[in-house]
């Protein structure tokens, strides 16, 4: 599962006509920890300022568990989902509150795309509240793109190759003798080292 960290970022902007003006903007950051969403939102600030100065000036964990990013998107909507579960101890329903980010373009296209994006959901649900967001951009760990690169500090994990069995060693265990191993050795007799006991 996914964990997310609103980042908020001081910096200046500069607007299409030229002018300079600073800004405060939120971005959300797939992390592992507070240090590594710092890092994250450095490197990506670092492409977006381009040379220019900024200053990270808060970093919070969102309370956002999944998002439903799309192309054609402009805005990020963050809905809250109301989830309609059944308390096995108590007997009673119980609903819980999870919350969603989808990008789109106005809210309209926001619901629609929320409801498809929950169509996973086989409980009851309900969508209480969907709202413009002040997330600017969206940075996930992962994309879904064959190849992509790992972050430094992880490792791919290959599967394991099954060792190939080589003819040498099939044909040896087609000759190995059949027969009843513990009776053989019971017949045997002993050896110089082992000890002969009488029993009385």
């Amino acid at each position: 599962m996914q964990t997310w960290f609103e980042c908020k970022v001081k910096y200046v902007k500069v607007d299409q006509d030229g002018r300079e003006r600073k800004v405060s903007e939120s971005y959300l950051v797939d992390a592992v920890s507070f240090t590594d969403a710092e890092t994250r939102i450095v490197e990506q600030m670092q492409q977006i300022v381009r040379g220019g100065e900024f200053h990270v000036d808060n970093i919070k964990k969102s309370n956002i568990i999944e998002i439903f990013p799309h192309d054609n998107g402009e805005y990020w909507f963050k809905a809250k989902i109301s989830i309609v579960t059944i308390d096995e101890k108590a007997g009673k329903e119980k609903k819980v509150n999870n919350y969603f980010l989808v990008a789109a373009d106005d809210f309209k296209q926001a619901l629609q795309r929320m409801e498809e994006g929950l169509s996973y959901i086989l409980v009851p649900y309900h969508i209480t509240a969907m709202n413009l967001s002040t997330i600017v951009d969206v940075f996930p760990y992962f994309k879904d793109e064959v190849n992509e690169p790992l972050p430094p500090h992880l490792k791919r994990i290959e599967p394991e190759q099954m060792p190939v069995e080589s003819s040498f060693e099939a044909e040896q265990e087609d000759e190995a003798p059949q027969g009843d191993f513990e009776g053989e050795a019971a017949d045997e007799a002993p050896t110089d080292d082992e000890e002969i006991v009488d029993e009385e």
